[in-house]
């Protein structure tokens, strides 16, 4: 029987997921939820429509497109948000496509609380930095948690610095952020951050291959953290000691690397971040161990 409504599709949808056994994680956690906002974004309907809009019928030439969305994402194994071009992160909307790796990070939910908490009451945060950057995402959330701050964004990839500046201008932050092609802080111009934020590579080379075919079709130099996953964050911390004010902070998203981080770090006493599903893949380390360590 072929899908008539909103809701026949979504119905449908379901049943394809599980059949070619895709990914998620990237878009959405829930067949559901990531089968909905492709429904509503190929039809043009809000993202926040009511449930009576699953009523709706479909029209032919609709639900033409809607059937090449799901082939595409199903059999291509395509990322939901190279089809649509569009990424979330809380409220802010970024553009991406395959030259950068879907945003998905925890800082939007740690930037607003918990991560000032680390920084001086008195003290206001004039400068902060968005390392690996990629989409420019993090920037454009450091921004604007930090109002009065000169935000800086590192990106090596010269594809993904395009996309980031595309987004920087698009938030009305072009001038605002300054956008360095560099391999970490190796072509910075010599600068004392506060804040240091960073979602590096950090999955282990050997472990691309077994990753699903979803995150595969991501740009493999942003998933890529070497022998261990470490690799990146190796430097960036030995570079961060001389880019920290005394009172700064290098905060890391890091996946499934805390164990592993722990071990390596053990002298830098990594805080790890609550986040609301208990993942807590987030850490701080102060300036002043960042010294003592280096040492």
């Amino acid at each position: 029987m072929k899908p008539v409504t909103i809701g026949d599709w979504l119905q449908r949808a379901g049943k394809l997921y599980a059949r070619h056994d895709a990914a998620l994680g990237q878009v959405a956690t829930t067949v559901h939820d990531e089968a909905l906002y492709l429904l509503l974004h190929t039809l043009k309907l809000p993202l926040d429509s009511p449930r009576a809009v699953l009523r709706r019928k479909v029209p032919p030439e609709d639900a033409t497109r809607l059937a090449e969305i799901f082939r595409r994402r199903l059999e291509e194994h395509v990322p939901a948000a190279y089809l649509t071009r569009e990424a979330w992160l809380g409220e802010h909307r970024f553009y991406v496509d395959e030259r950068v790796i879907i945003p998905r990070s925890y800082f939007v939910e740690l930037l607003p609380e918990q991560i000032p908490q680390w920084l001086p009451a008195n003290r206001p945060v004039k400068r902060a930095v968005d390392v690996c950057t990629g989409s420019g995402c993090l920037a454009v959330l450091l921004a604007r948690q930090f109002a009065q701050a000169r935000v800086d964004a590192i990106e090596l990839s010269p594809d993904a610095a395009a996309v980031a500046k595309f987004n920087l201008a698009t938030h009305g932050l072009g001038r605002r952020v300054k956008l360095y092609h560099s391999d970490l802080f190796d072509a910075v111009p010599p600068a004392r951050y506060d804040l240091i934020l960073s979602n590096p590579p950090y999955v282990p080379t050997r472990e691309l291959r077994g990753l699903p075919a979803e995150f595969r079709n991501e740009p493999a130099m942003a998933l890529d953290g070497g022998r261990d996953g470490l690799g990146v964050i190796r430097k960036l911390l030995l570079q961060a000691c001389d880019r920290l004010q005394p009172h700064g902070i290098v905060v890391l998203e890091v996946g499934g690397l805390r164990a592993a981080m722990d071990r390596e770090f053990a002298a830098l006493d990594l805080h790890w971040l609550h986040t609301e599903d208990g993942e807590d893949c987030v850490c701080v380390v102060q300036a002043a161990r960042l010294k003592n360590w280096r040492r």
